[in-house]
């Protein structure tokens, strides 16, 4: 009885942690208790492993973030069901890891200590999953509150990260509200002292969050774009029946219904261009063709545009980890997920796109499964490891080069230090963010990335003009507003304006801090609470 009883708490904070999720359950404030009954869990077994009782929390709380991941990102499974598979089991894996290595720390260290482990553990484990080849940080927990951007104006200093902060301290103070409650009389004073504690952690912030949205209005210089959602079926017509040209040509005729002479940026999704192309020789192509007519025809307009493009190595150039062989005609190249910049003068520059779906786009650890990379499936038109580049790369319009445009490209929106690098590396006054979010289907992923893009307007205080093959395409202001968002399914075309803003936030110049602060500090509790272990243990 005492296992169902643990069990159904652990599966308790798995479904208060998913209904609280945007576009799941939609319950955000839930956030706040969901690792409660988790926490009761592990106040339980820790007792119990006082008096010699030998079970494991590992399994608990591997049920409360597998339940969590499965009731959250179900829908990967339209796209790759191998992908959601492995997804879905290592995450909660890499979840429950860090919740056990919590549980032990505060074993060892106490307390205190161990909850202040607790935090710096979780958040130097989301910083760290950010930035390696298994990334996925779509469940980060600061992502929670992209549909309440005015209770987190903040982000513009800590980011994500600092949400994760303050919902992990949320939950062990109202924990601790709850135990000094059930404690009866003596525990009165912890009651009032956690209660008050938990009251001003979760209304400061809050409180400041709206005080800040309410003041803040758009800075920098007004742009009128032009973003298309031409809807082309991902599975059926993009990559198969519909030739590429074709597309090209309904898109830019989308865009001619609200393409004005003050329209400074046309827009369109990832691999608008499917037809993958040599970037040396996009010259001869029909679909450069097409898009060099319409800027003469409207020659104060560029084009931002995504395709699948492919670059050839020289004999000279030294192929990288992502490279293939051509085998009848002896020579390496990359594949490429790619953002093309066009403007009247017919001048063509590239960004490629650098954040990969682990195993859907790009084979882990390439240097390591070289031989692979065809295993890897790309959800951009082409198969195979795709290539990045080093460095992010953002466009000065010919209009007016002191605005200048991040080709933010899909997946890489859900990334805040990422997307910041456009700014502090390239000095981008504003995002234009193009995905293609039909593999999902009509289901809450392609919901959720978009929601996600509203925290980065936040930690950056960037406009972000967003073009979706099959929605939802949009405009978003610097506090996090969405406007004029297309249905989904349905072919459109928007015009509106984003204000190109070449200040910089406090976390566009030092990104994620806490996450990079977290993962040393993590190091040097785990490496203290050993040391603690093994000398306790010496003395018995």
């Amino acid at each position: 009885m005492k296992r169902i009883h643990l069990l159904f708490l652990s599966l308790l904070s798995g479904m208060l942690l998913s209904v609280s999720w945007p576009e799941i359950g939609g319950l955000t404030p839930l956030i706040f208790v969901a690792f409660i009954p988790l926490l009761l869990v592990e106040d339980e077994l820790a007792q119990s492993a006082k008096n010699g009782n030998k079970r494991k929390l590992f399994w608990y709380s591997y049920t409360t973030f597998l339940s969590f991941n499965i009731f959250t990102t179900w829908w990967v499974w339209n796209a790759s069901p191998f992908g959601a598979i492995a997804a879905i089991i290592f995450n909660a894996l890499f979840s429950a890891i860090i919740f056990n290595l919590f549980h032990r720390t505060k074993r060892v260290l106490g307390s205190i200590r161990g909850y202040f482990g607790l935090f710096i553990l979780m958040m130097g484990w989301e910083y760290f999953h950010m930035d390696w080849d298994l990334s996925w940080p779509w469940l980060v927990l600061g992502n929670v509150f992209a549909t309440f951007p005015e209770w987190v104006q903040w982000y513009e200093y800590t980011g994500a990260l600092g949400g994760t902060l303050w919902i992990l301290a949320s939950n062990v103070l109202l924990y601790h509200v709850f135990k000094s409650w059930r404690g009866g009389i003596e525990s009165r004073f912890d009651l009032v002292k956690s209660t008050v504690w938990s009251a001003l952690i979760l209304i400061l912030p809050i409180g400041w969050s709206y005080w800040k949205y309410a003041t803040t209005n758009d800075q920098g210089e007004a742009i009128e774009i032009v973003a298309i959602q031409p809807n082309i079926d991902p599975y059926n017509e993009k990559f198969g029946s519909k030739s590429s040209p074709e597309q090209v040509q309904e898109m830019l005729d989308l865009a001619r219904q609200k393409v004005t002479p003050n329209t400074k940026l046309v827009i369109a999704p990832e691999t608008a261009i499917p037809q993958s192309f040599d970037e040396d020789a996009v010259y001869v192509t029909p679909e450069y063709q097409l898009l060099k007519s319409f800027v003469k025809e409207f020659p104060q307009t560029d084009i931002l545009i995504g395709a699948s493009t492919y670059h050839i190595y020289k004999p000279d150039e030294k192929p990288g980890p992502t490279a293939r062989y051509q085998k009848q005609q002896q020579f390496y190249y990359d594949y490429c997920n790619t953002a093309v910049y066009l403007n009247e003068e017919g001048r063509v520059d590239y960004y490629h796109k650098s954040k990969m779906v682990p195993g859907v786009e790009k084979m882990p650890f390439p240097s390591f499964f070289q031989y692979f990379q065809e295993f890897a499936f790309n959800l951009g038109g082409t198969t195979g490891s795709l290539a990045d580049q080093p460095n992010r790369e953002a466009f000065p319009l010919s209009n007016d080069s002191n605005v200048v445009v991040a080709p933010v490209i899909c997946y890489e929106s859900v990334y805040g230090d990422f997307v910041g690098d456009y700014m502090s590396e390239a000095n981008a006054t504003f995002i234009a963010i193009i995905t293609n979010d039909g593999w999902w289907g009509n289901t809450p992923g392609h919901k959720q990335h978009m929601h996600y893009a509203r925290l980065r307007a936040i930690e950056h205080r960037k406009s972000i003009a967003r073009s979706a093959n099959t929605g939802i395409s949009c405009f978003i202001n610097q506090r996090g507003d969405i406007s004029q968002a297309t249905d989904w399914w349905v072919a459109d075309v928007i015009q509106g304006e984003v204000y190109s803003n070449p200040e910089k936030t406090f976390y566009t110049e030092f990104g994620d801090f806490l996450g990079r602060t977290s993962l040393v500090f993590s190091g040097f509790l785990l490496l203290y609470a050993f040391i603690r272990y093994k000398r306790i243990n010496s003395l018995r």
